[in-house]
């Protein structure tokens, strides 16, 4: 009986020692982001890409603020109808400026996804290449803090699916 004992203690010592040589890493991707050439390019495409919207944004804004400084200096000599259409053009003015300002937020997120995106790709099969060459079971990301590579065999899914009784 102390045998049996002594064995199973021994294959529970053993599998937490093969456990504890877990090979862990980590790498902050912005930091390797920063020095990929092709993330330079990227990102100077991008600045050059939504100056476009900025200029256009600051050339709304201005017209705005000078039919806003218009409406201001004449209001009293307007007739009220006059009033009425110039204060519905300067709130239309508004409402252009702030609709384009989203669309061009929104053309300015897609096109960073669409210049980033095989950057990212290439960043990611480097880092899977790197931790499966160099033996690592998980590599971390320091900049965000969440898990960039492990061994697919450390994948609980299939065990908390049978568990759950799911097919």
């Amino acid at each position: 009986m102390k045998k049996i004992i002594l064995l199973i203690a021994c294959g529970f010592l053993s599998a937490g020692y093969v456990h504890a040589q877990q090979k862990l890493g980590y790498i902050n991707s912005a930091e390797l982001l920063e020095l990929m050439p092709e993330a330079k390019k990227a990102d100077s495409s991008l600045k050059a890409y939504a100056k476009s919207y900025q200029d256009q944004l600051e050339a709304m804004s201005k017209d705005y603020q000078k039919k806003v400084q218009d409406f201001q200096s004449q209001e009293k000599t307007m007739t009220d109808a006059v009033k009425e259409v110039k204060y519905k053009e300067i709130q239309q003015l508004q409402e252009r400026i702030q609709s384009t300002d989203q669309s061009a937020q929104e053309k300015v997120a897609g096109k960073k996804q669409e210049l980033f995106a095989p950057i990212l790709e290439k960043a990611d099969k480097a880092i899977k290449e790197v931790a499966k060459t160099n033996n690592y079971d998980y590599i971390f990301d320091a900049s965000s803090g969440g898990l960039l590579y492990s061994k697919e065999s450390d994948n609980i899914l299939p065990l908390v699916k049978s568990k759950l009784g799911i097919k």
